[in-house]
């Protein structure tokens, strides 16, 4: 298909309101247009697999990039795979621990989280919403039979950051502010996903549009050239984006969709 565009899309506070947790109905018409008239519509997500079942349970996709670049899937097909380690993420998790953090070891198949309360109320805020998801290991990070791709960790003044993260040579840590910290192996971002996918599907760059609002897509925003950033969104995003949108609640997906033509107008000025 002459123009055929390819639209990457972040979850959180891009797709998914904080709130409902329900894809504003714009949105999803918006994709669904899209894909009929030809566009392929990728998740370009920090969440592993097992996490995104809420996405996929509201909306058809032609792809999932999950868990920053390092489980890649277009139509039926894996693409790409990788996961920490095996020797790594037993150490890296004994690492966590003794360093005074918590969070969230994150695998495509499950997630896995301590065994007792965490004193970070965010990271219950976390096991609860897991658990809901049917994304939350029955097993705790204590057991070493299984492999996970990257970690979400929380901090505080209890903490010892530089200490851990002088050990994680082999990671990148994104900061998402207020003492928490994505990580992920690294060599892995949304960025690569999206030039695996359009090397598989022998698009160019321009035909690359992605929407996000946080920190985690700094490295799309920093690579693609067709770039929409949500009204709310981190301001490391700013220098790269070529247009602004609307909030997620105020059907920001829908409104930059239309006025960059890749569907018909249908939300209101």
């Amino acid at each position: 298909m002459k123009n055929r565009k390819a639209l990457f899309f972040d979850v959180d506070g891009t797709l998914l309101p904080e709130g409902t947790r329900q894809i504003p109905e714009s949105a999803r018409n918006a994709l669904k247009e899209a894909r009929s008239n030809g566009h392929l519509i990728f998740i370009n997500s920090g969440r592993t697999y097992c996490n995104l079942d809420e996405v996929k349970r509201q909306i058809e996709a032609d792809g999932y990039l999950c868990g920053c670049g390092t489980h890649i899937i277009a139509g039926d097909q894996v693409i790409y795979r990788y996961f920490i380690p095996h020797e790594e993420g037993v150490r890296l998790k004994r690492d966590i621990v003794e360093f005074g953090l918590d969070g969230v070891l994150e695998g495509a198949e499950s997630c896995y989280m301590r065994s007792q309360t965490s004193r970070f109320p965010e990271i219950e805020g976390l096991r609860a919403d897991l658990r809901a998801n049917g994304a939350l290991s029955p097993h705790n990070w204590d057991v070493d039979y299984y492999e996970y791709d990257k970690c979400y960790l929380a901090s505080d003044c209890l903490s010892d950051c530089e200490g851990l993260f002088a050990r994680m040579k082999q990671m990148d840590i994104i900061d998402r502010g207020g003492g928490f910290y994505e990580c992920v192996p690294s060599g892995h971002s949304k960025a690569t996903a999206i030039e695996r996918v359009l090397e598989y599907y022998g698009l160019p760059l321009e035909s690359a549009y992605v929407f996000g609002d946080s920190s985690n897509d700094l490295a799309m925003f920093e690579y693609a050239s067709n770039c929409v950033v949500m009204e709310k969104h981190s301001p490391e995003l700013d220098p790269f984006a070529t247009f602004v949108t609307r909030s997620v609640e105020e059907d920001g997906i829908a409104y930059a969709m239309e006025q960059l033509g890749i569907v018909r107008s249908r939300v209101s000025l």
